[in-house]
């Protein structure tokens, strides 16, 4: 972190010990430990099977942060001062050209005391022959992606890219492994935390609570 920076809030996010993450991928559970590293060094992740209540293949914005505040909410505890949602999905973009290229972006979602907040990570396109069955059936684009990647280039490695480097990190060679990539959107859900003077209407005490979201008062 920053020396010389006063943020009395980087002291209460210190102070976190527990954080509950809706979902066993271990790259994304190592996206939130290094996320968490700099702020609350001594937090312990622990990751919950949840369901995201969306598609296998979630497609626009909508169903990407519905699924990551599903997760974050679905994994919320009594005995958890913060509890993270992640889910990546394809956007549709506009070229400039008058085509369309479909992008990957991963959100993260925060809960803290009923609230959320949001981050995301960079954008990535995958190969167009990748993209059709999953914006056409909403099937899941890993394995797809898994198949044409060691037809395309002779690789036999036989543990899914999504438990290991992932799709961006087979892409671009391993210099973005997935745990790098997720842990940006991470860091960017964040933000409100270190800063609830600046994102006054996130802050908890101001917002309105989660619909349905766990607390201490309403019991795991």
């Amino acid at each position: 972190m920053k020396a010389g920076v006063e943020c009395p809030d980087a002291d209460l996010l210190a102070a976190v010990r527990r954080v509950a993450v809706g979902t066993t991928n271990e790259p994304k559970l190592e996206a939130v430990r290094l996320a968490l590293a700099p702020y609350a060094p001594e937090a312990r992740v622990v990751g919950r099977p949840v369901d995201s209540g969306i598609p296998e293949q979630p497609v626009g914005w909508e169903a990407i942060v519905e699924g990551a505040r599903n997760r974050a909410s679905r994994a919320a505890s009594t005995h958890c001062e913060l509890s993270i949602g992640i889910e990546d999905g394809l956007v549709p973009v506009p070229t400039g050209d008058g085509g369309i290229q479909h992008v990957n972006v991963g959100c993260a979602a925060v809960l803290r005391e009923g609230c959320f907040s949001l981050g995301f990570s960079a954008g990535f396109a995958y190969p167009p022959t990748c993209v059709t069955p999953a914006m056409q059936g909403h099937e899941d684009i890993g394995p797809g992606f898994d198949r044409f990647w060691r037809e395309h280039r002779d690789d036999a490695d036989p543990i899914p890219s999504g438990r290991s480097i992932g799709n961006i990190g087979r892409l671009s060679l391993g210099v973005l492994p997935r745990s790098e990539y997720v842990r940006h959107a991470v860091v960017c859900a964040l933000l409100p935390l270190l800063h609830s003077d600046l994102y006054s209407e996130l802050n908890p005490a101001r917002a309105r609570r989660a619909p349905g979201a766990r607390t201490p008062e309403s019991g795991e």
